[in-house]
Protein backbone atom coordinates (compact mmCIF):
# COMPACT_ATOMS: atom_id res chain seq x y z
CA UNK A 1 0.00 0.00 0.00
CA UNK A 2 2.88 2.38 0.80
CA UNK A 3 4.37 1.82 -2.66
CA UNK A 4 0.98 2.41 -4.28
CA UNK A 5 0.64 5.69 -2.37
CA UNK A 6 4.12 6.78 -3.48
CA UNK A 7 3.31 5.96 -7.09
CA UNK A 8 0.09 7.98 -6.90
CA UNK A 9 1.98 10.95 -5.47
CA UNK A 10 4.50 10.83 -8.31
CA UNK A 11 1.60 10.79 -10.74
CA UNK A 12 0.48 14.16 -9.37
CA UNK A 13 3.89 15.83 -9.76
CA UNK A 14 3.77 18.56 -12.41
CA UNK A 15 7.20 20.21 -12.27
CA UNK A 16 10.49 18.27 -12.29
CA UNK A 17 13.46 20.60 -11.67
CA UNK A 18 17.03 19.62 -12.53
CA UNK A 19 19.81 21.27 -10.51
CA UNK A 20 23.57 20.80 -10.74
CA UNK A 21 25.99 19.60 -8.14
CA UNK A 22 27.10 22.84 -6.45
CA UNK A 23 25.45 22.71 -3.03
CA UNK A 24 24.36 26.37 -2.74
CA UNK A 25 22.40 26.28 -5.98
CA UNK A 26 20.88 22.92 -5.16
CA UNK A 27 19.67 24.07 -1.72
CA UNK A 28 18.08 27.16 -3.27
CA UNK A 29 16.11 24.85 -5.54
CA UNK A 30 14.21 23.58 -2.51
CA UNK A 31 12.47 26.95 -2.34
CA UNK A 32 11.42 26.91 -6.00
CA UNK A 33 7.92 25.36 -5.53
CA UNK A 34 8.89 22.52 -7.89
CA UNK A 35 7.08 19.27 -7.10
CA UNK A 36 10.26 17.26 -7.66
CA UNK A 37 13.85 18.51 -7.31
CA UNK A 38 16.50 16.42 -9.06
CA UNK A 39 20.19 16.41 -8.14
CA UNK A 40 21.70 16.14 -11.62
CA UNK A 41 25.00 14.26 -11.46
CA UNK A 42 25.39 13.74 -15.20
CA UNK A 43 25.55 16.70 -17.62
CA UNK A 44 25.17 19.46 -14.98
CA UNK A 45 27.94 18.18 -12.70
CA UNK A 46 31.48 17.79 -14.11
CA UNK A 47 33.34 14.65 -13.05
CA UNK A 48 35.59 16.60 -10.68
CA UNK A 49 32.54 17.92 -8.83
CA UNK A 50 30.72 14.61 -8.42
CA UNK A 51 32.37 13.42 -5.18
CA UNK A 52 31.33 16.62 -3.37
CA UNK A 53 27.82 16.47 -4.81
CA UNK A 54 27.42 12.85 -3.73
CA UNK A 55 28.58 13.69 -0.22
CA UNK A 56 26.12 16.57 0.01
CA UNK A 57 23.17 14.56 -1.29
CA UNK A 58 21.64 13.31 2.01
CA UNK A 59 21.40 16.85 3.38
CA UNK A 60 19.99 18.14 0.14
CA UNK A 61 17.34 15.44 0.03
CA UNK A 62 16.28 16.32 3.59
CA UNK A 63 16.07 20.02 2.75
CA UNK A 64 13.98 19.41 -0.37
CA UNK A 65 11.57 17.13 1.47
CA UNK A 66 11.23 19.69 4.26
CA UNK A 67 10.23 22.23 1.59
CA UNK A 68 7.51 19.88 0.32
CA UNK A 69 9.26 18.50 -2.78
CA UNK A 70 10.12 14.93 -3.65
CA UNK A 71 13.88 14.36 -3.67
CA UNK A 72 15.32 12.78 -6.81
CA UNK A 73 18.73 12.16 -8.31
CA UNK A 74 19.88 11.53 -11.86
CA UNK A 75 22.91 9.28 -11.77
CA UNK A 76 25.28 8.63 -14.64
CA UNK A 77 24.94 5.47 -16.75
CA UNK A 78 25.93 2.53 -14.56
CA UNK A 79 28.85 1.56 -16.81
CA UNK A 80 30.32 5.04 -16.34
CA UNK A 81 30.15 6.86 -12.96
CA UNK A 82 26.63 5.68 -12.18
CA UNK A 83 27.58 2.80 -9.88
CA UNK A 84 29.63 5.18 -7.71
CA UNK A 85 26.84 7.76 -7.82
CA UNK A 86 24.27 5.22 -6.69
CA UNK A 87 26.40 3.79 -3.89
CA UNK A 88 26.80 7.29 -2.43
CA UNK A 89 23.34 8.80 -2.86
CA UNK A 90 21.37 5.79 -1.63
CA UNK A 91 22.52 6.63 1.90
CA UNK A 92 20.11 9.58 1.69
CA UNK A 93 17.23 7.37 0.48
CA UNK A 94 16.13 9.44 -2.52
CA UNK A 95 12.48 9.14 -3.47
CA UNK A 96 13.37 8.73 -7.15
CA UNK A 97 16.42 7.64 -9.16
CA UNK A 98 16.63 8.71 -12.80
CA UNK A 99 18.84 7.04 -15.38
CA UNK A 100 19.97 8.94 -18.50
CA UNK A 101 20.71 7.57 -21.95
CA UNK A 102 18.68 4.41 -21.44
CA UNK A 103 19.35 2.10 -24.39
CA UNK A 104 16.72 -0.53 -23.63
CA UNK A 105 14.85 -2.48 -20.95
CA UNK A 106 18.01 -4.24 -19.75
CA UNK A 107 19.40 -0.94 -18.44
CA UNK A 108 16.37 -0.45 -16.20
CA UNK A 109 16.38 -4.07 -15.06
CA UNK A 110 20.03 -3.64 -14.00
CA UNK A 111 19.28 -0.35 -12.23
CA UNK A 112 16.39 -1.95 -10.35
CA UNK A 113 18.62 -4.79 -9.16
CA UNK A 114 21.31 -2.34 -8.01
CA UNK A 115 18.80 -0.19 -6.12
CA UNK A 116 17.34 -3.27 -4.42
CA UNK A 117 20.79 -4.34 -3.24
CA UNK A 118 21.50 -0.90 -1.79
CA UNK A 119 18.13 -0.86 -0.01
CA UNK A 120 18.94 -4.21 1.58
CA UNK A 121 22.36 -2.98 2.68
CA UNK A 122 21.38 0.50 3.86
CA UNK A 123 17.93 0.03 5.34
CA UNK A 124 15.33 1.94 3.29
CA UNK A 125 12.19 -0.18 2.85
CA UNK A 126 12.72 -2.44 -0.13
CA UNK A 127 10.84 -1.11 -3.15
CA UNK A 128 10.50 2.42 -1.75
CA UNK A 129 12.82 4.08 -4.29
CA UNK A 130 11.09 4.72 -7.61
CA UNK A 131 12.74 4.75 -11.06
CA UNK A 132 12.35 7.20 -13.95
CA UNK A 133 14.10 6.24 -17.21
CA UNK A 134 15.21 9.12 -19.45
CA UNK A 135 14.54 8.60 -23.16
CA UNK A 136 17.22 10.36 -25.21
CA UNK A 137 17.62 8.50 -28.51
CA UNK A 138 15.51 7.35 -31.43
CA UNK A 139 16.19 3.72 -30.54
CA UNK A 140 15.00 4.20 -26.96
CA UNK A 141 11.98 6.20 -28.11
CA UNK A 142 10.64 3.19 -29.98
CA UNK A 143 11.17 1.00 -26.91
CA UNK A 144 9.51 3.35 -24.42
CA UNK A 145 6.70 0.99 -23.47
CA UNK A 146 9.11 -1.92 -22.93
CA UNK A 147 11.51 0.28 -20.95
CA UNK A 148 8.68 1.57 -18.75
CA UNK A 149 7.60 -2.03 -18.09
CA UNK A 150 11.09 -3.38 -17.35
CA UNK A 151 10.82 -2.99 -13.56
CA UNK A 152 7.86 -2.43 -11.22
CA UNK A 153 9.67 0.51 -9.62
CA UNK A 154 9.19 2.58 -12.80
CA UNK A 155 6.51 5.22 -12.20
CA UNK A 156 7.34 7.70 -14.96
CA UNK A 157 9.56 8.28 -17.99
CA UNK A 158 11.13 11.55 -19.07
CA UNK A 159 11.62 12.70 -22.66
CA UNK A 160 14.94 14.49 -23.16
CA UNK A 161 15.42 17.04 -25.91
CA UNK A 162 19.04 17.97 -26.55
CA UNK A 163 20.47 14.48 -27.03
CA UNK A 164 17.37 13.31 -28.89
CA UNK A 165 17.48 16.12 -31.44
CA UNK A 166 21.20 15.48 -31.92
CA UNK A 167 20.49 11.79 -32.49
CA UNK A 168 17.79 12.70 -35.01
CA UNK A 169 20.10 15.15 -36.79
CA UNK A 170 17.53 17.91 -36.27
CA UNK A 171 18.24 21.55 -35.34
CA UNK A 172 16.91 22.52 -31.90
CA UNK A 173 14.23 25.23 -32.03
CA UNK A 174 12.23 27.24 -29.51
CA UNK A 175 9.00 25.95 -31.01
CA UNK A 176 10.04 22.30 -30.77
CA UNK A 177 8.49 21.33 -34.10
CA UNK A 178 11.35 18.88 -34.66
CA UNK A 179 10.13 16.93 -31.60
CA UNK A 180 6.40 16.91 -32.40
CA UNK A 181 6.29 13.25 -33.40
CA UNK A 182 8.56 12.15 -30.55
CA UNK A 183 6.38 13.97 -28.02
CA UNK A 184 3.17 12.34 -29.22
CA UNK A 185 4.68 8.86 -29.56
CA UNK A 186 6.37 9.06 -26.15
CA UNK A 187 3.19 10.12 -24.34
CA UNK A 188 1.17 7.37 -26.01
CA UNK A 189 3.76 4.74 -25.08
CA UNK A 190 3.89 5.90 -21.45
CA UNK A 191 0.10 5.88 -21.26
CA UNK A 192 0.03 2.33 -22.64
CA UNK A 193 2.55 1.29 -19.97
CA UNK A 194 0.58 3.00 -17.20
CA UNK A 195 3.29 5.48 -16.17
CA UNK A 196 3.49 9.28 -16.08
CA UNK A 197 4.98 10.96 -19.16
CA UNK A 198 7.25 13.92 -18.37
CA UNK A 199 7.74 16.42 -21.19
CA UNK A 200 11.19 17.71 -22.11
CA UNK A 201 12.52 20.93 -20.51
CA UNK A 202 12.13 24.30 -22.16
CA UNK A 203 15.72 25.56 -22.01
CA UNK A 204 15.25 29.09 -23.34
CA UNK A 205 14.95 32.28 -21.24
CA UNK A 206 11.51 33.12 -22.60
CA UNK A 207 8.47 32.89 -20.32
CA UNK A 208 5.93 33.20 -23.14
CA UNK A 209 7.74 30.48 -25.04
CA UNK A 210 7.59 28.30 -21.93
CA UNK A 211 3.85 28.88 -21.59
CA UNK A 212 3.37 27.94 -25.24
CA UNK A 213 5.46 24.79 -24.78
CA UNK A 214 3.36 23.83 -21.73
CA UNK A 215 0.15 24.43 -23.68
CA UNK A 216 1.37 22.22 -26.53
CA UNK A 217 2.26 19.45 -24.09
CA UNK A 218 -1.06 19.68 -22.30
CA UNK A 219 -2.91 19.48 -25.61
CA UNK A 220 -1.19 16.13 -26.22
CA UNK A 221 -2.25 14.85 -22.79
CA UNK A 222 0.88 15.48 -20.72
CA UNK A 223 0.47 16.28 -17.02
CA UNK A 224 4.11 17.03 -16.20
CA UNK A 225 7.15 18.87 -17.55
CA UNK A 226 10.82 18.99 -16.62
CA UNK A 227 12.68 22.27 -16.20
CA UNK A 228 16.18 23.60 -15.62
CA UNK A 229 15.38 27.05 -14.16
CA UNK A 230 13.83 27.35 -10.66
CA UNK A 231 11.88 30.43 -11.76
CA UNK A 232 10.04 28.31 -14.33
CA UNK A 233 8.40 26.13 -11.65
CA UNK A 234 5.40 28.42 -10.92
CA UNK A 235 4.65 28.71 -14.65
CA UNK A 236 4.79 24.94 -15.15
CA UNK A 237 2.69 24.29 -12.05
CA UNK A 238 0.04 26.75 -13.20
CA UNK A 239 -0.04 25.28 -16.70
CA UNK A 240 -0.59 21.72 -15.47
CA UNK A 241 -3.06 22.52 -12.68
CA UNK A 242 -6.73 22.31 -13.72
CA UNK A 243 -8.36 25.74 -13.70
CA UNK A 244 -11.59 26.37 -11.74
CA UNK A 245 -13.35 26.34 -15.11
CA UNK A 246 -11.85 22.93 -15.93
CA UNK A 247 -12.97 21.55 -12.58
CA UNK A 248 -16.48 22.97 -12.96
CA UNK A 249 -16.76 21.54 -16.48
CA UNK A 250 -15.65 18.09 -15.30
CA UNK A 251 -18.12 18.23 -12.42
CA UNK A 252 -20.98 19.10 -14.77
CA UNK A 253 -20.11 16.16 -17.02
CA UNK A 254 -19.97 13.75 -14.07
CA UNK A 255 -23.27 15.01 -12.67
CA UNK A 256 -24.97 14.76 -16.07
CA UNK A 257 -23.71 11.19 -16.45
CA UNK A 258 -25.01 10.22 -13.00
CA UNK A 259 -28.42 11.74 -13.75
CA UNK A 260 -28.62 9.84 -17.04
CA UNK A 261 -27.59 6.59 -15.39
CA UNK A 262 -30.22 7.03 -12.66
CA UNK A 263 -32.81 7.27 -15.45
CA UNK A 264 -31.49 4.10 -17.08
CA UNK A 265 -30.08 5.99 -20.07
CA UNK A 266 -26.80 5.07 -21.75
CA UNK A 267 -25.72 8.60 -22.59
CA UNK A 268 -25.95 12.07 -21.10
Amino acid sequence: MENETAARRVGLCRSWLFVGGPQARAETAGQSTADVVILELEDFTPPAGRPAAREASPGLFRAWRAAGSLAAVRVNPLHEDGADDLAAVMAGAPDIVMLPKVAGPADIAALGEAVTQHERNLGPPEGSVRLVPNIESACALFQTREIASANPRVVACLLASEDLTADLGAPRSREGTELAFARAHFHAACTAAGVLSIDYPYTFADEEGLRASCADARALGYRAKSLVAPLHAPIVNAAFTPSPEDVAHARRIAEAFERARSRGEDRA
